[in-house]
């Protein structure tokens, strides 16, 4: 079960009796403090587990005063400290307890897989792997590697290397490999993921550009939401064109 820093959140049914708010009107509270704030957002913390609405009997979402308080908390801490979400959750769950956890100074506990590697003394190089190391992390040969990098599926940076998610996409190319699809089979998917990164790249861009530092932080928070929402839709759908579910 989920906890209410301030307790006194219950879940369930709404009753008639209770000061409970639509998510459009939550959303105008919390507009007022984090203009970039939609409601995508707020049901994209609610599937992360960051907040649990009640739902009345025909299935509404109904925000409670201190479920907007915790939402405005945990917006806050990503704005403010750049801490993922795991971590979020963790301290303000901890804060439920009674407890009084502190948080890092803004910046400083900022999340490789939010955008954060850059500087971190603690994590200098978990961002890149070497071509060996990709080699042997995904279990491909040399030949299937040069032939993946031909197609585009795969790609070194600018400085050498890879990033970390490549080990994970030769692993997948590999598996896909397996069933008899070759490579330029899989460049319409790749041309598809290039698609949908350009359309999380027009919704973020003007985050970047906002003149608020705080606002344009956090839109590599926001590129990573944008992507997990990507990636769930891409498998509904194609799950919804085979008919098939795999959970």
């Amino acid at each position: 079960m989920l906890h209410t820093p301030t307790g006194g959140a219950g879940h369930g049914t709404a009753t008639a009796g209770d000061r409970l708010m639509s998510i459009g009107t939550v959303l105008n509270q919390l507009r007022e403090e984090f203009p970039e704030v939609t409601i995508s957002k707020i049901r994209f913390l609610e599937s992360e587990g960051l907040v649990e609405p009640r739902r009345t009997p025909s299935g509404y979402r109904k925000f409670s005063p201190e479920d907007v308080e915790r939402l405005g908390q945990v917006l806050r801490m990503q704005r403010d400290h750049y801490l993922p979400l795991k971590v979020i959750r963790e301290h303000l769950d901890a804060l439920s307890r009674g407890e009084q956890p502190t948080l890092p100074a803004p910046g400083g506990a900022r999340d490789l897989a939010d955008g954060g590697g850059e500087g971190d003394p603690e994590r200098p190089t978990a961002s890149r792997v070497g071509r060996t190391e990709l080699l042997v992390a995904a279990e491909v040969s040399e030949a299937e590697l040069t032939e993946w990098e031909s197609y585009g599926l795969i790609s070194a940076g600018p400085e050498g290397g890879y990033d970390a998610e490549s080990v994970n996409v030769a692993r997948l190319v590999a598996d896909l490999g397996r069933f008899g699809l070759e490579p330029r089979h899989l460049r319409a998917m790749k041309a598809a993921a290039d698609r949908e990164a350009g359309l999380v790249e027009q919704v973020v861009a003007p985050l970047r550009l906002h003149r608020n530092p705080q606002t344009r932080a956090h839109a590599e928070a926001t590129v990573k939401e944008l992507a997990a929402l990507s990636v769930r839709l891409h498998a509904a759908l194609v799950q919804t064109a085979l008919g098939v579910r795999l959970h």
